[in-house]
């Protein structure tokens, strides 16, 4: 039985987590989970799943929960986030919120010596260099659970000491058959509108705008400490084949099958093994019948180029660049600035930081709030335009 800690229980990852757990009872069970403010959904799982711990958005939540829930530990902020990820029972934390918010409970659950099941971009978007190291030195795993990452990491298996390129597949998002002129105009709803994959409104934007790309691609570096020169992105838009990795023969290995997080959630948590799938989607490769790839177009999608600038430039350049798109794109969201505002914001952000000296990680998560006030301070300033 593997007791997993899951982080972000109410979201699209954590809903197809719970979905794994529950189809193998016997295999898995959640000892601790947090979510934010999904109070009907939040209670119905803690129901389901009788956690020993759960977290919590608000003080508020947090007392209308304990009433109903006399013999379950309750915490709030980032305070229960921690206390779920370290809880004691808990074998692996599935790490399934989205945002910089998942940084701190992770690098506490590697100090407690906890297997990491990744789908927070933004721990190794952020301090990468600095969790990489945790990891090694408490000997804990860290897996990824990425559509993208996870086939990577599937397709390495064994050809490690072989690898040239790390090719990472992006759909397109929900705007990647207009052109720039067209995006002037575009609105929320149709921004939301992913042709292959339901995810949650702020991964949704990004994949649009491919900052989530960018981010894939500086969370590679660190997962599998490969150079940005070979690390490669290709237009997939049927999102079949997740990702691919290039042999020094020139062979390509890629990991394909349909749209369906279980997989790679339910790869993660029974590594090395395999288990089937229950209620597997039909996925027949003679009625796709077609799989497409075009180059990847920089001037289109300038934040992906953009990823690749700070993330060669390291330091704090990455963690500016998560920071400035976390409160642009939910600015978006709020409908308080226009769809391409966001990524004007992201670069002028980074384009204004400037990084003279080694930074530490405790300067990290300074900048990574100084950087948040700043493009706040410009959105209430400049307003939508």
């Amino acid at each position: 039985m593997k007791k997993i800690a899951l982080l972000g229980a109410t979201g699209s990852i954590g809903t197809s987590t719970v979905d794994v757990v529950l189809a193998h009872p016997e295999l898995f069970s959640i000892v601790s989970l947090t979510f934010h403010e999904n109070v009907e959904q939040g209670t119905a799982l803690i129901k389901l799943l009788k956690p020993q711990y759960v977290g919590v958005g608000t003080e508020a939540i947090k007392e209308q929960l304990a009433e109903l829930f006399p013999d379950i530990c309750f915490g709030v902020g980032e305070t229960g986030l921690v206390e779920a990820a370290t809880l004691k029972e808990a074998e692996v934390v599935l790490t399934a919120v989205t945002g910089s918010v998942g940084l701190l409970p992770t690098m506490a659950a590697i100090e407690a010596g906890k297997d990491i099941a990744l789908a927070n971009k933004e721990t190794l978007v952020m301090a990468g260099k600095w969790v990489m190291e945790k990891a090694k030195k408490h000997n804990v795993q860290i897996l990824p659970v990425d559509s993208e990452h996870s086939a990577i990491f599937q397709c390495l298996q064994g050809e490690k000491q072989n690898l040239k390129e790390l090719v990472i597949t992006a759909s397109g998002g929900s705007f990647r058959d207009l052109s720039r002129e067209e995006l002037k105009t575009v609105t929320l709803a149709q921004a939301l509108k992913h042709p292959n994959w339901s995810m949650g409104k702020k991964i949704t934007i990004d994949s649009s705008t491919m900052m989530n790309k960018g981010l894939e691609v500086i969370e590679a570096h660190w997962l599998f400490g490969t150079d940005y020169d070979k690390i490669k992105v290709v237009l997939h838009k049927e999102s079949i084949v997740h990702s691919m990795i290039v042999l020094k023969d020139g062979a390509y290995l890629a990991q394909l099958g349909p749209s369906d997080m279980r997989e790679p959630i339910q790869y993660a948590l029974t590594y090395p093994k395999r288990l089937p799938i229950k209620n597997e989607k039909v996925f027949d490769l003679t009625e796709i019948a077609k799989l497409h790839f075009e180059k990847m177009n920089f001037e289109r999608f300038p934040m992906l180029a953009l990823a690749y600038t700070v993330g060669r430039k390291g330091g704090a350049y990455p963690t500016v660049y998560n920071a400035a798109n976390e409160i642009a794109a939910n600015a978006f969201i709020e409908g308080k600035i226009s769809y391409l505002q966001i990524e004007q914001l992201v670069k002028r952000a980074v384009e204004q930081y400037n990084e003279t000296t080694e930074v530490t990680f405790e300067e990290v998560l300074i900048i990574d709030k100084k950087t948040r006030a700043i493009v706040e301070g410009w959105i209430k300033k400049e307003g939508r335009i």
